[in-house]
C-alpha cells in the first residue's frame, strides 16, 4: 500500500542486540529518519550498560534527525530495542513499535505505546478493546527527531529458556491481534518460521502500512 518502505531493522548475528524502527511517513523522508535510528543504535557494543546505551544512542539519533530538519524537512522515527545480555533483555522504547514476551501459552506487552489513544485508555476515555480500531490509534505522542529531547522508556526482564519475543511495527499490530500472535509464535518450531508466519499474518489481513517483525527464541546452550 506504500511507495516505499519507512520501516528498518537491526539484527545481530551475535544474538545480542535487536531493533525495528518504523519511520513517520506523514513528516516526509520517514525512512531516512528509521536508517538514523537504526545506524545509532548498531554502534553499541555488547558489553555496554544496556539502560544507559540505549538511552544515549537513541538521544544521538533525535540530534542527528533534528538537524537534518534544519533544511526545512521534517520527519521522524518511532523504534523499539533490545538488549540481550546474561541472559536479560533490556528494551527500550519510544512511541508505538512494541515488544512482546510468550512465556509458556501467555502473551505479555512489555512495551506501552507512546499513542493518544492509549493515553485515552489509561483516563478511562476509551475501552482497551477498542484501542485497535480507534482512528486515531496511530498518533503518537513521542517520537525520535521531533523534540529537542526525546523521552525512551525502558524496562528489564529476566530471560528463561523457551522464552520468545517479538519485536514489531505497528504495521503488524493494526491487523494482527494479541490472541492470533500469541497463537503464532506458539505454534512456531524456528524464530524465522515464526517471523514468516506473523508476516503472512499481517498481508492476509489487509496490512495497510509497513510490517516489520524480529523474533527471538531463548534457548541455553
Amino acid at each position: 500500500m506504500r511507495d516505499k518502505n519507512e520501516d528498518s531493522i537491526l539484527t545481530d548475528p551475535s544474538g545480542v542486540l535487536w531493533a525495528v524502527a518504523d519511520g513517520m511517513g506523514g513528516y516526509g523522508h520517514g525512512d531516512v529518519a528509521s536508517d538514523i535510528v537504526i545506524e545509532k543504535l548498531s554502534e553499541i557494543p555488547d558489553n555496554a550498560l544496556a539502560p544507559h546505551a540505549l538511552r544515549a544512542q537513541l538521544q544521538l539519533a533525535n540530534s542527528e534527525i533534528l538537524t537534518r530538519t534544519q533544511s526545512g524537512t521534517q520527519m521522524g522515527s518511532t523504534v523499539v530495542a533490545m538488549l540481550v545480555q546474561n541472559f536479560a533483555a533490556t528494551v527500550a522504547w519510544v512511541g508505538d513499535c512494541r515488544a512482546y514476551l510468550l512465556r509458556g501459552r501467555s502473551l505479555r506487552l512489555l512495551t506501552r505505546d507512546h499513542t493518544v489513544v492509549q493515553e485515552m485508555v489509561e483516563q478511562g476515555l476509551l475501552d482497551a478493546e477498542e484501542r485497535e480500531s480507534h482512528p486515531e490509534r496511530h498518533v503518537v505522542t513521542r517520537a525520535v527527531g521531533v523534540e529537542r529531547e526525546v523521552n525512551v522508556d525502558i524496562v528489564t526482564i529476566p530471560l528463561v529458556s523457551g522464552d520468545r519475543i517479538v519485536l514489531c511495527s505497528d504495521g503488524l499490530t493494526a491487523c494482527v491481534g494479541d490472541a492470533d500472535i500469541a497463537d503464532l509464535l506458539g505454534a512456531a518450531t524456528t524464530a524465522e518460521g515464526a517471523c514468516d508466519a506473523l508476516i503472512l499474518a499481517a498481508l492476509e489481513n489487509g496490512a495497510p502500512d509497513n510490517v516489520s517483525t524480529i523474533t527471538l527464541f531463548a534457548t541455553e546452550e
